[in-house]
C-alpha cells in the first residue's frame, strides 16, 4: 500500500489510484533468484481471466501474443493431429455453433495469420517517435543499471543505498547521475531531486501532471511495470516473499513510480509535439479490455489443439499393459518425484523386474524444511514455493566450520578477482593457474559424482508424537500403509551441469530449486527410526522389521541415481543392495537411450553422461519441456504405458482417502506448482520476447538475480531460448496442463467450491480438468461453473 503525505489531490482520488497500482502490481508474475530458480506462471496476474481476456489485455501493456502463430494450427490441422472433430469441440465449447461450414471457416482463418499485437505507447515511445531519441532504450539503460545494484544478493562490490527503500535509493542516485542529461533530457537529474520524497507522492503528481483518467490508470500502470520486464517481476518476488511471512513490500509500487518520473519528465519537454497521441493512447487504456475477434479465434484453435492431444492421452490409459506376473510382496518400492522427467525413469525401472513398484510423489516428501547445508551460511528453503518452512534441518560434521571458512574465504576471493584495482592483475598472475582447469572443462574430464554431505538432521528435534504424527501424515499421503517391500527408495532428484546460470532451474520445483536428496534423507531417517515405528505400528501402519527406506538422488541430467546407504547401514540387505544397484544402473541406460533421441546432438546414452560435464553446452537435458499432463491416479492406471516423459504421475487411490484430504492437497499444492511449470514452458513458447530468458550464448549473470542478454539492461526471465528450442523449432508444445483424476466428482466440487483460487484456474481454462471413472478410463470433462460434461461426447 502506497504511503501518501500531503496528497495534491483529493482524497477520494488518492484511494481510486491506490486501487489500480495494486491491481497492476498483482498483474506482474515474481521472478525467482537464480539460486533458486523455480517455475513461475507469467499469466498468475491474468488467473481470474480466460485466455482471449488475457490476449487483449497482454497485447494492450506488452505488445505480447499469448497463442502460438496460426501456422502452427495449421500446420497440425493439415497433417491431421488436430482433426475436424477437435475443431468442433472448441468452437462448441466457445459457445459457437460447430457444423461443417463452421468448421471450415476456422480452418480457413487457420491459414491466415493476424496483425500482431501491439501495446500502446508510453510517453518515452511517444517522445522517440517525436524526436528521433531512443528515449525506451535510455529509460530502460539507466533503470536496468540502477536495478542491478540496488536488487543485488551479494555478487556487487557497492550497491546503491542498499538500506533504503527503492524510491529513496533511485532518488540519491538517478539526481548525480548525469547520462539523461547529457542525451536528450537536460536537467533530468535536477528534475529527480526536486521530485516528491515518497513513492506515492510521485505516483499522485505524474498522475495529475500526465492527465490520467481513473479508467486508464490500471492498464497503463501495468504497462508501465511490464515496459521494465524482469526488474519489476523481482520486485514482485520480494512481495511475495514478504507475503509469505506476514510482511509486505512496496519495492514494485516504488518501481512504478520511478517509471512514471521518467513519463512526467518527459511528456513535460515534449509535450507539445506528443499531446494528441497521448491523449489517444490515454483514451485506448480507459477502455475495457475486450478480445478482438481475432484473439477468439486464436483461443479456439488453442482449445482444439489441447482436446487433440486430451484424445491421445485418453488412447494411451486405455491400451492395456503388457500383461506381468507380480509377486505378492514388492521387492522394491521406488518412490520419484511427480516431475515429468521421472516418468520415463520409473518406466523403465519397472521394466527391468516385475517386483518393482514406483511411486509418484512430490520430491520435497512432505517436509518443508529451511537446510543449512555443512559449512553454509544460508538456509535453503527447500520446499515450494507456495508454503512456508515448520522445520530447520542441518547437516554438520567435524569439518563444517573448516569448510564455512572456506566458502567465506572463496567469496572474498571472488570479490577480489572481480574487482576493478584488482582485476587485470588477477587475470595476469592467476592465468597459467587456471589453464587446467580451463583444459578440463573444456573437454568435460570434470568428476561430477555429487560430494555427499553428513545426513541431515532436525534441529530443534521433534518429540516422538511429532515424528510419529508426521510420518503418518506423509505415508498417508503417499498411499503407503501397508504391503511394505524390503527396501522402500526415496529418490530425489538434481541435475549435474556446468556453466549454467539457470543451473537451479533444472532442479526439484518441489525442493524450491534445489535437489531433493535432504528431503529424502531425512524422509528416511525418520521412517527408519524404531520409535517412530512402534507409534505408527500404534497407530495402525505395520512396518516390517526388514523394510530398510533408503534415501537416494536421481540425476536428471545422466540418469545416474546415488544411494545414500550409508545413512543406514544395513549388512542384512546387502545382497537387495547389489540387485537394486544393477537394476538403478539398467533402468539408466534406457532412459538415457530414451532421452537420447529427443536432444540435438546426443548419440546414444554415452553422450549424454557427457553432457553434464561440457561447459559449453546450452542444452544438457530438456528438463521438464513437452509436459502437458497431470495425473492422479493409482498407479496400476499408467504402469506399462509409454508417456512420453510428458505426464506428471502422482499415486492416489481415493479408495484410501477417508475425508479426501489427500485430494484437497493434490489439487491446491502439487497440481497449482505443476500448473506454474506448464505455463511458464508455455509462456516462454509463445511469447519468448516478453517472458522467455533469452540466448544462452549471450547470457551476462547478474547480482545472482538474474541475466541480462549480452550489454542490454533488460533482465530476461522465463526459460532461455535453448529449454524450449532445438536451433531448429519449438520442441515443446504450448498446451495449457490436462489434470486427470480418479476420484469421485463430488469430491472435486466440494474442493473446488471451498477454494476459489484453483477453481479460478479450472473455470478460466488455465487448466483443464478431466475424471477417469472406476475402470480408469477418462470419461467426464469439467465445463466450468461447478459443472461437468461426458469427456467422449466433447471430444
Amino acid at each position: 500500500m502506497m504511503m501518501l503525505k500531503h496528497p495534491p489531490i483529493a482524497a477520494p482520488r488518492t484511494a481510486t489510484i491506490a486501487a489500480a497500482v495494486e491491481r497492476a502490481t498483482r498483474a506482474v508474475p515474481p521472478a525467482w533468484p537464480l539460486s533458486a530458480t523455480v517455475a513461475v506462471n507469467p499469466f498468475l496476474g491474468q488467473a481470474g481471466e480466460g485466455l482471449e481476456a488475457a490476449a487483449a489485455r497482454l497485447a494492450r501493456v506488452a505488445g505480447t501474443p499469448v497463442t502460438m502463430p496460426r501456422a502452427w494450427f495449421a500446420e497440425r490441422i493439415a497433417d491431421g493431429r488436430i482433426t475436424r472433430d477437435d475443431l468442433a469441440a472448441a468452437l462448441a465449447a466457445a459457445g459457437r455453433p460447430a457444423g461443417s461450414a463452421e468448421v471450415a471457416a476456422l480452418i480457413a482463418a487457420a491459414r491466415a495469420e493476424p496483425p500482431a499485437p501491439v501495446r500502446l505507447p508510453t510517453v518515452a515511445d511517444l517522445a522517440a517517435t517525436a524526436t528521433g531519441h531512443d528515449f525506451p532504450g535510455l529509460v530502460a539503460q539507466r533503470i536496468g543499471t540502477w536495478a542491478a545494484g540496488w536488487f543485488d544478493s551479494g555478487a556487487a562490490l557497492w550497491s546503491p543505498a542498499p538500506e533504503t527503500d527503492a524510491f529513496a535509493a533511485w532518488r540519491a542516485w538517478a539526481s548525480h547521475d548525469l547520462t539523461a542529461d547529457l542525451n536528450g533530457m537536460p536537467g533530468f537529474s535536477r528534475f529527480v531531486s526536486e521530485a516528491p520524497a515518497t513513492a506515492g507522492e510521485a505516483i499522485l503528481r505524474a498522475v495529475d501532471r500526465l492527465g490520467i483518467p481513473d479508467e486508464a490508470l490500471e492498464t497503463l500502470f501495468h504497462a508501465l511495470l511490464m515496459s521494465m520486464e524482469g526488474w519489476s517481476q523481482v520486485a514482485r518476488w520480494q512481495l511475495w516473499q514478504a507475503e509469505l511471512g506476514g510482511a509486505t513490500s512496496g519495492a514494485v509500487t516504488e518501481l512504478l513510480a520511478i517509471r512514471l518520473v521518467w513519463e512526467e519528465a518527459l511528456h513535460r519537454q515534449h509535450d507539445a509535439a506528443i499531446r494528441a497521441d497521448w491523449v489517444a493512447a490515454l483514451a485506448a487504456h480507459a477502455r475495457p479490455v475486450t478480445p478482438t475477434e481475432d484473439q477468439r479465434i486464436d483461443a479456439i484453435l488453442q482449445q482444439a489443439a489441447e482436446r487433440a492431444t486430451q484424445r491421445l492421452l485418453d488412447a494411451r490409459l486405455r491400451a492395456a499393459p503388457p500383461a506381468q506376473a507380480t509377486p505378492e510382496r514388492a521387492a522394491v518400492q521406488a518412490a520419484f518425484c511427480i516431475d515429468v522427467r521421472s516418468e520415463v525413469f520409473r518406466r523403465a525401472l519397472e521394466a527391468e523386474d516385475p517386483g518393482i513398484e514406483t511411486i509418484g510423489f512430490a520430491g520435497f516428501f512432505g517436509l518443508a524444511v529451511a537446510h543449512h547445508g555443512c559449512g553454509s551460511d544460508v538456509a535453503e528453503r527447500r520446499l515450494p514455493v507456495l508454503l512456508n518452512p515448520t522445520l530447520v534441518t542441518r547437516a554438520e560434521d567435524a569439518g563444517a566450520l573448516a569448510k564455512r571458512i572456506a566458502a567465506r574465504a572463496s567469496r572474498a576471493w571472488g570479490r577480489f578477482r572481480q574487482a576493478a584495482v584488482s582485476s587485470f592483475a588477477f587475470v595476469e598472475a592467476a592465468a597459467p593457474a587456471y589453464g587446467g582447469k580451463l583444459v578440463r572443462d573444456a573437454l568435460a574430464l570434470g568428476d561430477d559424482r555429487p560430494a555427499q554431505d553428513p545426513a541431515p538432521r532436525i534441529d530443534p528435534a521433534l518429540d516422538l508424537d511429532s515424528r510419529v504424527a508426521a510420518a503418518k501424515g506423509i505415508l498417508g499421503a503417499m498411499g503407503m500403509t501397508d504391503r511394505f517391500a524390503r527396501i522402500v527408495l526415496l529418490a530425489g532428484h538434481g541435475a549435474t551441469v556446468r556453466n549454467n546460470a539457470h543451473a537451479s532451474a533444472l532442479d526439484c520445483g518441489a525442493c524450491g530449486g534445489h535437489s531433493g536428496e535432504v528431503n529424502a534423507r531425512l524422509l528416511a531417517g525418520l521412517l527408519n527410526d524404531p520409535a517412530v515405528r512402534g507409534g505408527l505400528a500404534s497407530a495402525g501402519i505395520a512396518i516390517p522389521g526388514d523394510t530398510l527406506f533408503l534415501a537416494a538422488l536421481h540425476d536428471t541430467t545422466t540418469d545416474a541415481v546415488t544411494l545414500f546407504d550409508r545413512d543406514h547401514p544395513a549388512p542384512a540387505h546387502a545382497e537387495d543392495l547389489r540387485r537394486l544397484r544393477r537394476w538403478l544402473k539398467a533402468a539408466g541406460a534406457a532412459t538415457r537411450a530414451e532421452r537420447a533421441l529427443r536432444l540435438p546432438g546426443a548419440e546414444g546414452s554415452d553422450a549424454l553422461m557427457q553432457r553434464s560435464r561440457d561447459w559449453a553446452e546450452v542444452r544438457p537435458e530438456w528438463g521438464l519441456a513437452g509436459c502437458n499432463a497431470f495425473i492422479a491416479a493409482p498407479r496400476s492406471r499408467t504402469a506399462g504405458r509409454d508417456l512420453g516423459g510428458r505426464s506428471f504421475l502422482h499415486s492416489y487411490d481415493w479408495r484410501g482417502d477417508a475425508g479426501f484430504g489427500v485430494l484437497e492437497l493434490i489439487l491446491t499444492a502439487p497440481v497449482v506448482v505443476a500448473s506454474w511449470i506448464s505455463l511458464q514452458y508455455y509462456g516462454s513458447t509463445v511469447a519468448p520476447d516478453t517472458f522467455g530468458g533469452g540466448n544462452k550464448l549471450l547470457h551476462n549473470p547478474v547480482g545472482g538475480i538474474g541475466v541480462l542478454e549480452g550489454n542490454g539492461a533488460a533482465l530476461r526471465t522465463g526459460l532461455p531460448l535453448q529449454s524450449v528450442h532445438d536451433g531448429e523449432r519449438f520442441v515443446h508444445e504450448p498446451l495449457r496442463l490436462s489434470v486427470v483424476i480418479e476420484a469421485p466428482r463430488e469430491a472435486i466440487v466440494d474442493i473446488l467450491a471451498r477454494h476459489p483460487q484453483v477453481r479460478s484456474l479450472f473455470d478460466n481454462g488455465w487448466l483443464h480438468l478431466l475424471v477417469m471413472d472406476d475402470a480408469g478410463r477418462i470419461a467426464w470433462r469439467y465445463a466450468g461453473d461447478l459443472e461437468w460434461s461426458d469427456f467422449a461426447a466433447a471430444a
